[in-house]
């Protein structure tokens, strides 16, 4: 399992005294993690959610399903794979699909930690991706949880939020910014990866980020525009 170094000073690594405050994290104790539902509009719905769930690559992750959704912690990259392989399988099929996911990390409820004032930010690094094959739209929102700030870093949600939507129009998969969302459009795999990245770059100065993104392929009413 990979191992996160966590620090409560805000210096660089480089700069940090031989007695400064760190800890080592496994994407577990460090509350890494997402839910995701899928809802798939056809009369065999039951075959397409198992049959994709046993094409995506689970490995290195902890899985638990329930009757709303399923738990899925670990590292990211793992996470990113799993969810785009799910996804992508249960929409390659044809039918209209709509998955609902949920990222968290660091949230207090979930952190195994005991440094003084919390566990701070994580440096992690955003995953690669490779391509599904399968188109999708997102609606995508992302949530800096801090409101105190750090040592020589105010709280600025706003701030964080426009550096991820900056980094989604540099990778192609903006399209617009809608009331409470962004949009999104692309291969399943770059659109997943894209709230991904934003959850995890502002995970670098915060600790406690979740991101929403709901997705839908093969919708009919995409396909009735296009007509």
């Amino acid at each position: 399992m990979t191992a996160l170094t966590s620090t409560t000073n805000s210096t660089p690594d480089a700069a940090l005294p031989a007695s400064a405050t760190t800890a080592v994290f496994t994407p577990k104790t460090f509350g890494i993690g997402a839910r995701v539902t899928l809802a798939v509009m056809s009369d065999n719905y039951i075959e397409v959610i198992l049959a994709a769930l046993a094409a995506a690559d689970s490995e290195g992750l902890e899985l638990q399903t329930g009757d709303v959704s399923t738990f899925v912690a670990g590292a990211e990259a793992d996470l990113v794979r799993f969810l785009s392989q799910l996804i992508a399988a249960a929409g390659s099929g044809g039918a209209h699909v709509a998955a609902t996911v949920h990222f968290s990390r660091g949230c207090p409820g979930e952190v195994v930690c005991e440094l003084p004032g919390g566990a701070g930010p994580l440096r992690s690094d955003v995953p690669e991706v490779s391509r599904t094959g399968v188109r999708a739209a997102g609606e995508w929102a992302l949530y800096p949880l801090d409101d105190t700030g750090s040592p020589g870093r105010a709280a600025d949600h706003m701030r964080d939020i426009y550096a991820a939507i900056d980094y989604a129009k540099s990778n192609g998969t903006f399209v617009k910014s809608e009331h409470f969302v962004t949009r999104l459009e692309g291969d399943v795999a770059d659109i997943i990866a894209t709230a991904a990245a934003g959850w995890i770059l502002v995970g670098r100065t915060v600790q406690h980020v979740t991101s929403h993104l709901t997705l839908s392929l093969n919708s009919p009413t995409t396909s009735a525009s296009q007509n």
